[in-house]
């Protein structure tokens, strides 16, 4: 069932496509504003400034964040956690974290625990990217600090259950720290129903943005416990010799990546309008197909919770006979069909779920604009794989 049609299934990785409005946003910036935000009071300048000013709100808005200061742009999601995570942590810290977690958790902690002493304690799952709130209560410590948790695991699509585990935080008077890398813009986030002090995400996955974005929330009050890292111009407060100590400005140095942030206001926007609950209704919509249409073909090994409400838009699995590498291969050269194999940075994961020897899984992830047809394509061409592999030869 050779296509020609590329069939793009790496969401979450980055988006692709996105809305049109994005790409025309950037274009715009770039053509017709091309100036610094935050630095001039000529009127492009001061476009520019507005660009950065509603992006901030659009992106407030999906997460819930009451004020817009509250929101930190960052290169992606990665910095935003490093930002939280060194800027938190001090030395003989203890740290409760898991093994779903990407390496932009993962390595962070490795290198803080090799240069500040910092103890981390890996919360086990049940095998499906699941996690219980109680092991994270039996976890904690009386010099933990922090508790650092992805959203949701990019090998399984598991849901955690952040809610609960922020309750627990609170209750112990410990900080909470999200990466939800997989969940914004896929799933509605309020950061006061998930209790979470710190939340990190990529501007260019489910938000729809371009690549160079990322946000970092910090719950008013915590900019007294978080660091900033780097220091330089802000364009206010010049005279000063020491870098503001209030959000954004602590944190935002140097000029803002703004033909990117008009991208990342074009994505927030269009979400706002089309509503999450719409996308989410979409995605568990595949979800749920892929599962039972994947669950019955002999040879395919499904990993992650059996329910689609329990999962992101992300599903792991691996063909007898074939390598998870040799499957991608597969996929794209014959069917031009484009997903994600090996260990998706997340080797914790991949151990448990007894993947890591063997190269991981494969990945598929749809996303905003995925089609039925490009889907029932996807089934069709690994149920051709598995089947060629059923062959005796």
């Amino acid at each position: 069932m050779p296509v020609s049609e590329r069939i793009y299934l790496d969401n979450a990785a980055t988006s692709w496509p996105k809305p049109e409005t994005v790409y025309d946003a950037v274009t715009h910036y770039l053509r017709h504003i091309g100036a610094s935000a935050g630095r001039s009071a000529y009127r492009e300048a001061v476009d520019a400034e507005r660009i950065v000013d509603d992006t901030r709100r659009h992106v407030a808005r999906l997460v819930g964040a009451a004020d817009a200061n509250s929101i930190i742009f960052t290169s992606n999601g990665t910095d935003g956690l490093n930002l939280a995570l060194y800027g938190v942590l001090r030395p003989g810290d203890h740290v409760v974290t898991s093994v779903v977690e990407h390496n932009s958790m993962l390595r962070p902690l490795a290198e803080l625990r090799k240069r500040q002493n910092v103890d981390v304690s890996y919360i086990r799952t049940d095998g499906s990217g699941l996690i219980e709130p109680d092991d994270v209560r039996a976890a904690i410590r009386p010099n933990t600090r922090l508790i650092a948790l992805a959203h949701a695991s990019n090998v399984t699509g598991a849901i955690l259950p952040l809610a609960e585990i922020g309750l627990i935080a609170r209750e112990h008077g410990v900080l909470s720290l999200v990466d939800a890398a997989q969940t914004l813009g896929h799933l509605p986030v309020d950061v006061a129903r998930l209790h979470v002090d710190l939340l990190a995400g990529s501007g260019h996955k489910g938000l729809l943005g371009p690549l160079g974005t990322g946000i970092l929330y910090i719950r008013p009050g915590v900019e007294n416990d978080l660091a900033s890292l780097r220091q330089g111009g802000t364009g206010t407060q010049s005279d000063e010799e020491l870098q503001p100590d209030r959000p954004p400005e602590k944190y935002e140095v140097g000029n803002l990546n703004v033909p990117a942030l008009a991208g990342l206001r074009a994505g927030a926007e269009y979400l706002n309008k089309q509503g999450i609950k719409a996308r989410r209704q979409h995605e568990l919509r595949v979800t749920d197909h892929l599962l039972g249409q994947l669950g019955q073909v002999d040879g395919v090994t499904l990993f992650g919770p059996r329910q689609a409400e329990q999962r992101v838009a992300v599903l792991s699995l691996n063909v007898v006979g074939s390598s998870p590498q040799e499957v991608a291969t597969m996929l794209d050269c014959t069917y031009r069909i484009q997903v994600r194999a090996g260990l998706h940075c997340a080797p914790r994961m991949h151990r448990c779920l007894g993947t890591f020897d063997t190269g991981g899984t494969v990945r598929l992830s749809w996303g905003a604009f995925t089609t039925d047809e490009q889907i029932a394509a996807a089934v069709e061409a690994i149920r051709e794989i598995a089947a060629q592999n059923a062959v005796p030869h």
